[in-house]
């Protein structure tokens, strides 16, 4: 574990009664964010579409007396609060929280339930949402006490809610629009229904996978099923194909570099009696490594090439979406593990020993400004593990505030310490 001291007294001294003030904010505040989540949980929006969502924040923000910027096409929002008299060279610290839902049933038996046939917040969005607006409130219960109790002392932050992390646009949508201009490092959280609420988890360096969709477009010639001799049948091809592929993919790169590659869309023909003229794959490739994911492409693209060849069909390989890893900074975690353990103790922090295969758009903005993403456990005691992308997924809503605190807090270290983040890695 890594170690992030505030080196001045003064400093430590603010830092200190300041983290004690909203702990005591956030108990009073925490019924507001339990209703906060559980109304979004009712009304989840799919990407692209959260419009009521992001009005929901607007109104939210507008309250404590904010201005909030509603992004193009009335989805996605974008927020600034200073809280005291920062320096002009102040860091501005970024607050991310991913706002969309999944297309998935909400199965669970409780009164939260979504009302929205076919759609769940089923990744803990709404958690990520209602602890960001969580932060902005506590933070604007205190705002007063900068100027009576720690003149001198400031902080900038800026909340960026996002559309569409789960199909892996939202986060480009918003750098386009600005979201990140004069932002000195950005953090966010993920739920983590592997490990019980009241505990978090750090990872240094690379978190998550980059992902790349790939296409498969198998050309063949189409005719009569019980003639196959007068066609050449793409899904025959198909077939040796997707088997090729799981054979030696696996044995193109070190085996010590995790990566896995999955065949999950498979689409061709009208009819069971005719040999049809096209196949259709769908595919993610998931690598952690820059060196091994050329790897992987040059090896897909010899694999298809084969047996093309082998089978006299034509087989057209695309790769799209690509999403990079999550690379998180060594000070920002660093400011992110300080925090957890200010908040929960020292036992009840860990590291993470592997990044996820998962993918997350988070990255994008890693591209711009350094910043990290937290693991923090959501698992309720009263229920077995259900993960993520379930339709029984819900969470301990003592995490809100945890969230909240961990998030606010790891923000202050950060503006606490400014020369460190121009140092970055």
């Amino acid at each position: 574990m890594a170690s992030f001291s505030i080196d001045q007294t003064e400093s430590r001294a603010f830092y200190q009664s300041l983290t004690k003030q909203l702990h005591e904010k956030l108990d009073e505040l925490e019924p507001t964010l339990i209703q906060t989540r559980r109304t979004l949980h009712q009304k989840p929006e799919i990407s692209g579409e959260e419009k009521e969502t992001s009005q929901l924040i607007c109104n939210t923000l507008r309250e404590i007396g904010l201005e909030p910027r509603l992004m193009n096409n009335d989805i996605g929002v974008v927020a600034d609060m200073t809280l005291g008299t920062p320096a002009e060279d102040a860091p501005l610290i970024a607050i991310r929280a991913d706002i969309d839902a999944l297309r998935i049933t909400d199965l669970k038996e409780v009164d939260y339930c979504s009302h929205n046939p076919g759609v769940g917040h089923l990744c803990g969005h709404d958690a990520h949402t209602a602890i960001a607006l969580g932060v902005a409130l506590a933070a604007g219960r205190v705002k007063e006490l900068f100027e009576s109790e720690w003149p001198g002392q400031g902080l900038r932050l800026r909340f960026i809610f996002q559309p569409a992390e789960e199909i892996c646009m939202g986060a480009r949508w918003m750098v386009e629009q600005g979201a990140l201009e004069g932002v000195s490092a950005i953090i966010g959280l993920h739920m983590d229904p592997e490990i019980q609420a009241g505990t978090a988890n750090i990872r240094y360096g690379v978190m998550t996978a980059f992902c790349d969709e790939v296409h498969f477009e198998i050309h063949g010639r189409g005719g009569h099923a019980a003639r196959p001799h007068h066609g050449n049948d793409p899904i025959t091809t198909a077939a040796q194909l997707i088997s090729s592929l799981y054979q030696n993919l696996p044995r193109s790169i070190d085996s010590r570099m995790p990566a896995v590659f999955t065949i999950g869309q498979i689409s061709s023909g009208l009819a069971p009696n005719v040999i049809p003229e096209i196949a259709e794959l769908k595919g993610s490739l998931r690598s952690t490594n820059d060196q091994a994911r050329e790897v992987l492409h040059n090896r897909i693209q010899n694999i298809a090439s084969g047996v093309a060849q082998s089978t006299n069909t034509r087989i057209e390989v695309l790769f799209k979406s690509p999403l990079p890893a999550v690379v998180n900074d060594k000070t920002i975690s660093a400011a992110l593990e300080q925090a957890s353990i200010d908040v929960l103790g020292m036992e009840q922090v860990g590291l993470i020993d592997l990044p996820s295969m998962g993918g997350e758009d988070f990255s994008i903005y890693l591209q711009h400004v350094p910043g990290s993403m937290l693991r923090l456990g959501c698992a309720r005691p009263d229920q077995k593990t259900v993960f993520l992308h379930s339709p029984y997924f819900d969470i301990d809503e003592r995490v809100l505030k945890i969230g909240s605190r961990i998030l606010l807090q790891a923000a202050l270290l950060l503006s606490l310490n400014p020369q460190l983040i121009q140092k970055g890695n």
